[in-house]
């Protein structure tokens, strides 16, 4: 899959290197739901992708997964976001549309899927494919992938996974591609250059409510929508005094409950749930030794930082986890991503859940 980004570019030119001349497919979805007028960026992607496609004299075909995106992540997005939770939609987009819609539609005709990401794969002795780590920890993106079917991660491929950024953006100026200087991308990959709140605002409009200090249960002020703020979140929030932190949102109240201070006890946790744990390759639980705890590692958002945790199934499903350090942020709905002490091998993930909110 080629994007036009720096990344998947020298993808492409680390296969054509290594001998392999692929078919190249460029994924074509926009920032409305039903619209054929696509943005000016989409079609500055697709002009670099035909750059690469030229270069090298491969096949570059437009596969339109406009409305499948929409279906499945857009939605996911949304309803989630509705509820108060936090969603990560490059993840599901990674697992429902690169690896599963494209797949049905294309990819079941081929037997490898490559693309741009900041991952690399293992054979264990038993034959089976593990997902595991870049050695670039801050662009190392087995955190997006975390939630793929076993059968998607046996025919990834991350021709750049092995890569640190800096020979990746060296290969593409020694092979005079055009997106050598092309910033990340940053951000939702649908939205663009949409404001986020924007966005959120025209699906779910406004609902206002209080924000109260947690502290000392003082009324600060007002919010426009819990939907539009997430826990963890410093910035936007408009109070003088500050910093203030988001630490709690009460749906049913309507109110959002923050903290004072630079480093404030309330915005940090070391105990939490996850919910719905997907297994990439096998359950560790099956394989770990010393009872039925796990000692690992794990990520809570998309960062170079791992924590070690211990990891300990309950009765009715859910995986309790203990960090070795509070953690920052902790927001229910985003997803947890569990590797091994060695931070190589990921495990899966599975969305993270509090005490109080067991059953969102």
């Amino acid at each position: 899959m080629l994007s036009g980004g720096v990344d998947s570019s020298v993808a492409v030119a680390v296969l054509v290197e290594q001998g392999i001349r692929p078919d190249l497919w460029y994924i074509q979805i926009g920032p409305e739901r039903d619209t054929t007028d696509f943005t000016c960026t989409i079609e500055e992607d697709l002009e670099m992708a035909r750059a690469v496609a030229h270069k090298y004299a491969l096949p570059l075909q437009v596969v339109d997964l406009h409305k499948d995106y929409w279906d499945k992540v857009v939605d996911y997005t949304i309803s989630q976001v509705r509820q108060g939770l936090t969603p990560n939609p490059d993840v599901m987009c990674n697992r429902l549309i690169k690896f599963g819609v494209f797949d049905e539609r294309i990819g079941k005709d081929y037997d490898i899927i490559a693309t741009g990401h900041y991952a690399t794969t293992e054979e264990d002795e038993q034959g089976r494919t593990w997902l595991c780590t870049s050695p670039d920890p801050v662009k190392d993106q087995t955190d997006f992938l975390a939630q793929l079917q076993p059968w998607q991660l046996q025919k990834a491929c991350f021709p750049i996974g092995h890569l640190p950024k800096s020979e990746v953006r060296a290969i593409a100026e020694r092979e005079h591609l055009s997106a050598a200087h092309r910033k990340d991308s940053q951000g939702i990959c649908f939205l663009g250059k949409i404001n986020y709140n924007d966005y959120i605002r025209k699906y779910l409009g406004e609902k206002p409510g209080q924000v109260i200090d947690q502290a000392t249960g003082r009324v600060l002020g007002m919010h426009h929508g819990l939907w539009f703020h997430t826990i963890g979140q410093r910035k936007g929030l408009g109070f003088g005094g500050g910093p203030w932190y988001v630490v709690k949102k009460d749906m049913e109240k309507n109110i959002l409950w923050v903290a004072n201070g630079y480093d404030t006890a309330e915005a940090y946790e070391s105990h939490f749930y996850i919910a719905a744990p997907h297994w990439l390759t096998v359950n560790p639980f099956n394989e770990a030794e010393g009872g039925t705890s796990l000692s690992a590692t794990l990520k809570i958002r998309h960062t170079p930082d791992f924590c070690p945790a211990v990891i300990t199934p309950t009765s009715d499903g859910l995986l309790e986890v203990e960090t070795e350090r509070p953690l920052q942020g902790v927001a229910p709905g985003q997803f947890a991503v569990l590797y091994d002490k060695d931070k190589h091998r990921c495990f899966g993930s599975g969305e993270i859940r509090r005490d109080e909110a067991l059953k969102i």
